[in-house]
């Protein structure tokens, strides 16, 4: 299957036991209407029953490349889907399609292709097994690349390469800009590995969790001006297990750098209980606005978390958050080499690290150290020393 040139189509778009089929996209599949006719083009968007059907969906394939000979474009025109900012996510909150969806399918590749301003998250894959992402990008914003204004943040969900319930996966060289997570590895998910990519939104993900997930590596990555950086998210009990973060660095992020904890989140929530935790454990108000809470779930495991050589500069924020239950500590918690430099003292003061029931050791160049961490870096080896 070969598409050139560019289309305007509806989504709804759907393709079924597919068996060793190359889908080759050398133009660009615009999902979009004009301005005056946005309302009653989403009105009319397929559905089964009142559920919308993704941009397009691709279901228990085998052997499937998506590719082009240039750059191949989807284009999800999500303004109109994102609304008047501040105001849209009220109206339609998370009842928008999502660009691309590949579902129960296994030995898939995706590469040369753009995603472009999803309505919702831009890719999904649930229950794929053997999964490649190659020279591959994702772009949602509404005013700025260069930065997450109020404006830009309100393009919420805009997900960049989500997995969820998949094995054997591989990304790399691939890059995100957009308003919610970037790379992330969601429930039941293991044995992934995301290298060479370029990222900027809420981060390198692992969650928000509920299930178990294990064996995930990302590794020599990049972050200019992101929102959060590193960000592991539970929302209920299971298990994070296995997992690397290295040679990662961050320029310039606009809130907490390092994130290991609860998920800081509201799901379908309204502006006036937007600062609660109805939505998820830890409040998005949190700790900027006292009274605010910020609760780890119980039986939610962080397990043999490594962190080695990662940089942060100039955070506009303290280094992070790192915050388990009392009842299930996070264990085996290793930062190695992680220095974050020039970070602002607010809101943690000299701590740097909101820390608490994590059993984590600080070596190599660690700095600052986490203060609930067991100090074993070079310099305190040569304090000790003398």
């Amino acid at each position: 299957m070969c598409i050139r040139d560019r289309y305007h189509v509806m989504g709804g778009i759907q393709g079924v036991n597919l068996q060793s089929v190359v889908i080759r996209i050398d133009g660009t599949l615009s999902f979009d209407s004009t301005t005056l006719e946005a309302d009653k083009y989403m009105e009319q968007w397929p559905r089964e029953g009142s559920t919308l059907l993704e941009c397009i969906e691709l279901r228990a394939c085998t052997n499937l490349t998506i590719t082009s000979s240039t750059e191949g474009t989807l284009d999800g025109r999500g303004g109109k889907w994102w609304g008047i900012p501040g105001i849209g996510y009220l109206r339609r909150q998370e009842h928008r399609p999502r660009l691309l969806k590949i579902s129960d399918s296994k030995d898939v590749l995706v590469q040369h292709t753009f995603l472009k301003d999803s309505p919702y998250w831009s890719f999904l894959a649930s229950a794929v097994t053997n999964l490649e992402v190659r020279y591959s990008r994702i772009e949602a914003w509404r005013m700025s690349h260069d930065s997450h204004s109020v404006v830009d943040l309100s393009a919420f969900n805009t997900d960049g390469f989500d997995m969820a319930g998949c094995d054997n996966v591989w990304i790399h060289d691939c890059s995100v800009w957009n308003q919610d997570d970037c790379f992330d590895v969601k429930d039941g998910t293991k044995n992934v590995l995301i290298e060479r990519v370029k990222a900027s939104g809420l981060g390198l993900t692992i969650g928000s969790i509920s299930s178990n997930v294990s064996n995930i590596t990302f590794r020599d990555a990049h972050m200019s001006n992101t929102v959060k950086g590193i960000y592991m998210k539970f929302r209920g009990a299971g298990t994070i297990a296995d997992v690397l973060y290295e040679n990662i660095v961050m320029d310039g992020p606009e809130q907490f750098a390092i994130w290991i904890g609860p998920a800081q989140q509201c799901d379908g929530c309204s502006v006036a209980n937007l600062c609660s935790t109805d939505g998820g454990p830890c409040s998005l108000c949190w700790p900027d606005i006292p009274g605010t809470e910020c609760n780890a779930p119980a039986d939610a495991h962080y397990v043999n978390i490594t962190l080695r050589n990662v940089t942060v500069n100039n955070p506009k924020k303290s280094a992070g958050v790192l915050l388990a239950n009392a009842t299930s500590p996070g264990v085996n918690i290793v930062f190695d080499g992680v220095v974050v430099n020039n970070p602002s003292s607010s809101p943690f003061g000299k701590d740097q690290y909101y820390c608490k029931n994590m059993q984590g050791i600080a070596i190599g160049g660690t700095s600052p150290v986490p203060p609930c961490f067991t100090d074993l870096t070079t310099n305190a080896k040569s304090v000790t020393g003398s």
